[in-house]
């Protein structure tokens, strides 16, 4: 991708994000992602390739790292134990019966193996809801619900790239399925990254004190956010929780013992322009890559597939609420409904898709082209309904 690239994907993104002056029901991923596809017809735009590097070295870290010293410590808190049993559990749970539901509808249309639709179920399980979020805000008046999907999405990413990785190395590589070795290796990595993370987190937050230029404060989080990331991967442990947690340790830090009045007016400052700069070329992205996977004729199961994914979604949640009792009366089931459809589907769907498209093997392709559909179905629908759903249920 050439810098001239760069500037009209930006310049078309800047368009799009001054239109949305409200930022109340304006589906700017869904418009980006149409323009996207539009702009795959071009020669000169069709040309871009997505490569997973791309998506994962360059642009997750920045978003992962924004939301996550965003977060409020207070919500955190209040909300730990439905977001890591949805982020944990409920995506194991999510894998294997939206995988085997997959699997049973297939027949008729596709041919697939079990194997492959729980590949497809875990590409389509991590949650990217950092565009809808604001909406949720505005819309359901109650903020707890946007904490809830944020917060699970936060964590969600690391237990996907998991259970994607050993279930792509069973398709690609012949591997055989060991629940105790998928456990310690998931274990290793997600609380290795976890413990890194926070690790690092403190140790910036220290940092701070000896650094007052604000410019200089900026770059050590730029530093923290991309550091952390790739030293988490060179070990082996998990570089996006490694990045999540070093931004809600600095989060926590906050309150505690960062004294520096200006430090998070600064940070926001900056990686407010560029979140915005990483969404605006992500979603044209998706519509440019996704484009070339999108001429197949099985569109009426990847609807089908979306389908399922939120019903599967919505029972865990709901299940999960009414299991215990503090849930249940924290979360009623419009709640319970909302944070189910708000979950929809982008960067990290994204990433896994062409990380199992850089592989060979004879299935692939049909999962590809399933799974960019359903994302896209996702980012449409759900995005467009955020907003009148949320005032139906809750307001």
């Amino acid at each position: 991708m050439s810098t001239s690239h760069i500037i009209l994907l930006l310049f078309i993104g800047y368009i799009i994000f001054t239109i949305d002056k409200k930022q109340e029901n304006f589906p700017v991923p869904t418009i980006l992602v149409i323009i996207g596809i539009g702009l795959s017809f071009i020669p000169y735009f069709s040309s871009i390739e997505v490569t997973k590097d791309m998506i994962y070295h360059v642009f997750l870290p920045a978003l992962l790292f924004t939301s996550a010293y965003r977060f409020s410590p207070d919500e955190l808190k209040k909300n730990a134990g439905i977001i890591s049993f949805l982020a944990t559990i409920g995506i194991m749970l999510t894998v294997t019966l939206l995988g085997a539901a997959i699997y049973a509808l297939s027949g008729p249309f596709v041919s697939l193996s079990f194997l492959g639709a729980l590949i497809i179920a875990s590409i389509l399980t991590p949650t990217d809801p950092v565009s809808v979020v604001s909406i949720l805000k505005k819309s359901a008046g109650d903020e707890k619900i946007a904490y809830v999907v944020e917060g699970e999405s936060l964590i969600n990413d690391g237990t996907s790239i998991v259970i994607f990785t050993v279930l792509s190395g069973m398709l690609t590589q012949s591997k055989t399925f060991s629940i105790v070795s998928f456990l310690g290796e998931f274990l290793l990595v997600s609380l290795g990254g976890a413990a890194l993370g926070i690790l690092f987190g403190w140790l910036m937050s220290k940092a701070v004190h000896f650094t007052h230029n604000r410019q200089y404060q900026v770059m050590l989080s730029i530093i923290l956010a991309y550091g952390i990331f790739n030293i988490a991967e060179h070990i082996g442990v998990s570089g996006v929780l490694a990045t999540v947690f070093a931004g809600i340790m600095l989060s926590f830090e906050y309150g505690r013992t960062i004294r520096e009045d200006h430090f998070k007016d600064t940070l926001d400052g900056f990686w407010g322009i560029a979140e915005l700069t990483i969404l605006s070329l992500i979603f044209l992205l998706i519509g440019i890559q996704a484009a070339k996977s999108l001429l197949f004729n099985a569109w009426g199961f990847a609807a089908i597939i979306f389908v399922l994914s939120l019903v599967i979604r919505f029972v865990i949640i709901t299940g999960t609420t009414q299991l215990f009792p503090h849930w249940r009366h924290r979360i009623s089931w419009r709640e319970a409904s909302l944070i189910s459809w708000s979950g929809l589907k982008g960067t990290m769907s994204i990433f896994l898709i062409l990380s199992l498209q850089s592989k060979s093997s004879g299935d692939i392709d049909m999962i590809v082209s399933l799974s960019f559909a359903a994302v896209l179905i996702s980012l449409i629908i759900q995005s467009l309904g955020v907003s009148p759903l949320s005032k139906k249920l809750i307001n």
